[in-house]
């Protein structure tokens, strides 16, 4: 079996180190230094991931496309894929595992949590950059890496289903919610069969850790963990990435008026390319998306954690009622965050 430091070989020669980065819940990460510039070094989730390769299909296309955009206005960067030492996007070992390397940001860090307006604002701004960037992209080009994510639907079917078989006992809260809310499952997709929202290039998984902040500037200077870029809706991405920023973890409360700074900076990047229907979903977007999270969540610890990375055997249980807790927040403040995105859609 190839040790880490062989894999890494397969990509710079002078290695020097080599320690975990990051706290994701999906791939291997580590941090590799050489005698020049340090790199990301990755093992794909085949679990996860079956189709390794349509990834790095996608991340190569997708490299290209931004690399060829000169825009001063998008400072926005990705990171570049790089080459193994005979030329390839990734390396496959031994034991059929996909290794690919990744340009590391330097001087960035990640957050887990929004402390102040200025970072959500910087969020709103990164994301709306990054969707300028792929606008013209045709999501058509890119592979579909994860059949079936966010496409809440399924996850419902999947639960209905998981529920009589699994050997666990039901959780009260979690199936109660469920049961109670499980109407508003169709409504994204529903709007996209209507043809009121249109399918372009989504990041899929823009929570806050993935944008990194310059620590001297405290500017978002990158968006990064790509493999789950794809062909959707961009109110995937934008939900998604509400729901990160906007949670109060001590109270799992959903906060307004971080929705709010985030929506305004975000829309400052695209409103241009927003319809009236863009509008019209996006509180839809916002409610369905930590209910789409806590379905999956508890899926998956109805399932014997088999997706999402615990350290106990709850902890998705944890998780679950966390994320059906910040839905039921959402649902609390309906009206004002229904306002407050009419007043960001006429001002």
């Amino acid at each position: 079996m190839p040790t880490l430091l062989d894999i890494a070989q397969q990509f710079a020669q002078s290695i020097e180190n080599i320690e975990p980065l990051g706290n994701g819940y999906i791939n291997d990460t580590y941090l590799v230094n050489t005698d020049t510039k340090p790199f990301v070094l990755q093992k794909i989730n085949k679990h996860v991931f079956p189709n390794p390769g349509k990834i790095m299909t996608n991340l190569e296309l997708l490299n290209q496309h931004i690399g060829q955009i000169k825009d001063t206005q998008i400072p926005l960067k990705i990171p570049k894929l790089l080459k193994t030492v005979n030329q390839n996007n990734y390396f496959c070992d031994g034991q059929g595992e996909y290794w690919r390397a990744l340009s590391y940001i330097e001087n960035t860090e990640s957050l887990e949590e929004i402390s102040n307006l200025a970072q959500a604002k910087q969020v709103g701004y990164a994301l709306g950059q990054f969707h300028r960037l792929t606008y013209d992209l045709d999501s058509a080009s890119l592979h579909d890496t994860l059949p079936g994510f966010h496409i809440t639907p399924g996850y419902l079917r999947q639960y209905q289903q998981l529920k009589n078989q699994t050997k666990l006992s039901e959780d009260t809260f979690c199936a109660g919610f469920i049961a109670n809310h499980q109407h508003i499952v169709n409504d994204l997709e529903t709007a996209k069969e209507q043809g009121l929202l249109v399918v372009r290039v989504i990041h899929g998984d823009p929570k806050l850790n993935n944008f990194l902040f310059d620590k001297t500037s405290y500017q978002i200077v990158s968006l990064v963990d790509l493999d789950t870029v794809k062909p959707g809706l961009i109110h995937y991405d934008i939900s998604d990435c509400l729901r990160s920023c906007c949670h109060d973890t001590s109270t799992d409360e959903f906060n307004v008026k971080l929705c709010r700074v985030l929506l305004s900076s975000y829309l400052a990047e695209m409103k241009a390319f927003f319809s009236s229907n863009d509008y019209l979903f996006l509180y839809p977007a916002i409610r369905l998306i930590p209910f789409e999270l806590g379905l999956r969540f508890y899926c998956d610890y109805l399932d014997g954690n088999r997706y999402f990375k615990v350290t106990e055997p709850s902890e998705n249980l944890r998780r679950a009622t966390e994320q059906f807790r910040l839905c039921e927040s959402i649902l609390t403040q309906e009206l004002e965050i229904k306002d407050l995105i009419k007043q960001l859609q006429f001002q």
